[in-house]
């Protein structure tokens, strides 16, 4: 016969090859105290196993575990030396359920199973304490009633109410007598006949049965049911009971209960801390008992108060650390001086929490540098590089978005990009308010404290900027709506007028009326040591995509080794230089683009030397020019007309030109290489800046600078081939015009199937290759990720993908395309550097793929950078010990 029940005391106890599975997360967890010779009330654990054998027999219990169960009590008896319905000492029992892991929708733990119409007298002798006796009656009548017999707590409340108008109880909040007690328990019995027609078990070998069946039956509440659907917990895998012996923790300044940590959270050091409640539990006032008094473990009030040795509960708060080598909290009771610790599990910590604790664990020696790494979840570290909302004050939530780009942002409501600017050179505090962002909207966005648009997802052109320069942002909050003539944003029934203010969180996605508090962030040097760890650990390089100075420098500052996508365009959309832009698209032939280009050429020079400079002799990546040119060109009527007259244009004739620029499908248009291949003017402007600025950026530092310059769109061998020709021509025009000539490298952008396939034959002229993974993932699904939004959702609700792909690596698809554009790559050049640089460059499970196909480095937006050296640091680490994931401890709060 299978073992179904499982015994614990301090110093042994009975455990299987799993004990999680098989005695749910409480059992097992008191058997390894037990085993650990630490403190825990005696008692035994009815096993998963007894619940599916429960559960074929139609929720009954089988004879042969009833009788199981009965010899465990008898155990029970035997080391307490208490009896069940004993007639002296009677023993009573607490009843524990618990799965695996923690679940909601699971049976309420049952207190005081025992107590019938005798036994509390007996119990109330034995004690000389009748209120503490009649008041555990009570709450165990309660609890049994509404696990065993559905029965609504507030019933018992409505009677305990009204008995208590009708006798008076000397205007106390219990009865205040022996009678009084009696009286109120046998209204509790009446009400159970009346209205239920049950009668409270008075065996209590019966009641201990009963409220074992009902916890197994609560497995398959609806709450439990839809919980296991959505984490996808097998509906065989089962729930375990634990009893054991009742711990007497609300009996005056000898009781209580606690919580200790190994730790003090706000200093990673190894110290108890944790609170304790002297002499009853939280609603002890409400039911009568003596208010409680919490007292903070590690004073020396503790050292005064605590009912039972402070300095052993030290000690074994320590030793469940060393086992578990991790900060561990432990539940714990003191019942009339005697300690019993009841449950332990690896601390709760905040993002900064879990980052001191796993310094400081490395430098007590408990853990190494990788353990510590991998105790990290790197995506909750943007936590610690933007501000977040103080929760704790009360805000009013008016529409819910995606969280686009992390960080906390209050501002005034604006809703387009010049009055952004003009505002905040007032000094105001702006959020920019758009329906979609464009291009032409990045000095708007660079000048907002952040960004929310109606439409969009986590990949669109106001996700991928923000997170490009640090800006809360939330996208697709499509229940909201702006009238640009009134000036308003609307939210179901709240109207927010252009200047007033709003707070968005692009953690969370939600959009906040008025201005909230916000907490900044602060790196502490123990954040700095981790990175330090992440460093020694990780193989993977970690540059940043940047193009302007303020991303480079904040890049930098958080360990960037170089810039992996610099944007051009993104260099044209403000100020003088988009009209001059603008100019050169609408010049009539050859010479008037050169001639524009001419008047570009010193502006992006200049971007050039001060990136170079920032960079400071690490690798800079420059792509050449990559969106087609109508995104250059005026939409709206006044500003067409503003356009036409500043060219001595008629508005017509340049509304035509723009109509002919304007194209279907523009992702698949007249972009990347092909612009260089039509114009290949605009490269050779491009290329020139760059190498004059790396001539004078190297001679101001007194070190050579050797750029990379980027081909995007690759698709043909021979257009790599047409655009280098004219880079290299440049380049050594340059070098013949200054007397210098600096190195530098060419490589192709991968973004497009069919440079995948011929990755070989590219390498045998391309430096490095460059994956970018934003349009390659479009054009492998044949999905618009601006469009994506609109359906992705719904995809992920009906299980059709489990992760937006533009967000994290399709590794079975598009990882594919990846992994074979290396092998090609390597097969013809092993020393091809080779990198990624799209939004799935900051993504931890992206970096994990990217560490395992072989790549050289990923790039990523300036805040992400942090997140990105962790994540290389734990994909090495993993792909040395053979493992493919790895939990870190949850994060307490919100992050």
């Amino acid at each position: 016969m299978v073992r179904k029940c499982f015994t614990f005391n301090r110093g042994a106890a009975d455990r299987t090859a799993d004990p999680a599975e098989s005695l749910g997360h409480k059992g097992a967890n008191l058997a390894l105290l037990a085993l650990l010779d630490l403190p825990v009330p005696p008692g035994f654990t009815i096993s998963s196993v007894a619940w599916r054998e429960t559960a074929s027999a139609h929720g009954e219990l089988p004879a042969a575990l009833r009788a199981e169960i009965l010899g465990a009590v008898e155990w029970l008896e035997g080391i307490t030396g208490r009896t069940f319905d004993g007639e002296m000492r009677p023993l009573l029992m607490a009843v524990r359920p618990s799965a695996r892991s923690v679940m909601p929708g699971l049976a309420d733990t049952v207190l005081d199973i025992g107590l019938n119409d005798r036994t509390v007298e007996t119990l109330a002798l034995e004690l000389e304490d009748l209120p503490f006796a009649f008041r555990a009656y009570r709450r165990f009548i309660e609890s049994f009633s509404g696990l065993v017999f559905g029965a609504d707590a507030g019933e018992f409340e409505e009677i305990f109410d009204a008995e208590r108008e009708r006798a008076g109880w000397g205007g106390g909040a219990e009865p205040s007598s022996p009678a009084e007690w009696r009286t109120l328990i046998a209204r509790y019995h009446a009400f159970l006949d009346a209205e239920l027609g049950q009668a409270l078990p008075q065996t209590p070998f019966e009641q201990l049965l009963r409220v074992v069946e009902a916890s197994f039956q609560s497995w398959r509440s609806p709450v439990a049911r839809t919980f296991r659907a959505a984490h996808g917990i097998s509906e065989n895998a089962g729930i375990a009971v634990t009893v054991h012996a009742m711990i007497f923790n609300e009996r005056g300044e000898k009781s209580g209960t606690g919580h200790a940590l190994s730790r003090d959270m706000t200093t990673g050091k190894s110290r108890l801390t944790g609170e304790f409640r002297i002499g009853g539990r939280e609603d002890a006032g409400e039911i009568g008992g003596k208010g409680a008094d919490i007292v903070q473990l590690g004073t020396e009030r503790a050292r005064e108060t605590f009912p039972a040795d402070v300095e052993a509960l030290a000690d074994y708060v320590r030793r469940i650390e060393h086992h578990m080598a991790d900060a561990c909290e432990v539940d714990f009771m003191v019942g009339d001086g005697d300690l019993y610790l009841l449950q332990s599990r690896p601390a709760r910590r905040t993002v900064a929490e879990g980052v001191r604790v796993a310094v400081e664990m490395v430098r007590d020696g408990l853990i190494d540098e990788p353990e510590a790494i991998l105790r990290i979840d790197p995506m909750a570290l943007d936590e610690l590089l933007h501000p977040t909302i103080e929760h704790g004050d009360a805000v009013e939530v008016v529409g819910r978005g995606m969280p686009a780009s992390p960080g906390a942002a209050t501002g005034i409501v604006v809703l387009n990009s010049e009055e952004a600017v003009r505002l905040t050179g007032e000094g105001r505090n702006v959020i920019l308010v758009r329906n979609e962002t464009l291009p032409e909207d990045v000095h708007g966005m660079h000048v907002a404290e952040g960004v929310l648009t109606i439409r969009g997802g986590t990949t669109s052109h106001a996700a991928v900027v923000a997170r490009g320069i640090g800006k809360p942002c939330v996208t697709g909050a499509g229940a909201l709506r702006i009238d640009l003539a009134a000036q308003t944003l609307t939210a179901g029934n709240v109207v927010i007028r252009a200047g007033e203010a709003i707070t968005i969180d692009g953690a969370s996605g939600e959009v906040i009326r008025g201005a909230a508090r916000l907490r900044r962030p602060t790196l502490t040097g123990d954040f700095a040591t981790l990175m330090e760890f992440a460093d020694r650990a990780r193989r993977l390089g970690v540059r940043t995509n940047a193009e302007t100075p303020i991303e480079a420098r904040a890049a930098r500052a958080f360990g960037a080794e170089g810039i992996g996508l610099c944007r051009t365009e993104h260099m044209f959309f403000e100020g003088e230089r988009v009209d001059v832009m603008r100019d050169m698209i609408l010049a009539g032939d050859e010479a008037g683009r050169r001639s524009a280009l001419e008047k570009l050429l010193p502006m992006q020079r200049s971007d050039f030397v001060e990136l170079f400079e920032i960079m400071a002799g690490l690798p800079v990546t420059i792509r050449l020019l990559d969106p087609p040119l109508h995104e250059f060109l005026p939409k709206g009527e006044a500003e067409i007309t503003e356009l036409a007259e500043s060219l001595g244009l008629e508005a017509a004739a340049l509304r035509q030109r723009i109509e002919q620029l304007q194209e279907f499908n523009p992702m698949l248009g007249h972009r990347g290489c092909r612009l260089a291949i039509s114009y290949p003017e605009i490269a050779e402007m491009q290329t020139r800046a760059i190498i004059e600025a790396a001539i004078e950026a190297g001679g101001r530092k007194g070190k050579d600078v050797v750029p990379e310059i980027m081909v995007p769109l690759v698709g043909l061998r021979r257009e790599f081939d047409f655009v280098k020709q004219r880079i290299d021509k440049v380049a050594d025009e340059v070098a013949a015009e200054k007397g210098r000539r600096v190195s530098y490298h060419v490589g192709a952008m991968i973004e497009l199937p069919r440079a995948v396939m011929r990755a070989d034959t590219i390498a045998e002229v391309s430096d490095f290759f460059s994956f970018g993974t934003n349009d390659l993932t479009q054009t492998v699904y044949g999905i618009s990720r601006d469009d994506a939004a609109n359906f992705m959702s719904t995809y992920q609700r009906a299980g059709i993908i489990e992760r937006d792909p533009f967000q994290s690596i399709d590794a079975e698809g598009v990882g594919e395309f990846i992994a074979m554009g290396v092998e090609k790559a390597r097969r013809t050049r092993p020393d091809i550097t080779l990198g990624v640089c799209g939004e799935q460059g900051g993504d931890p499970a992206s970096i994990s793929f990217f560490e395992q196909v072989g790549l050289d480095y990923v790039s990523c937006s300036p805040f992400r950078v942090p997140i990105a050296r962790v994540a290389a640091a734990q994909a090495a680490i993993r792909l040395q010990r053979g493992l493919r994931t790895a939990a870190p401890p949850k994060a307490r709060g919100r992050s």
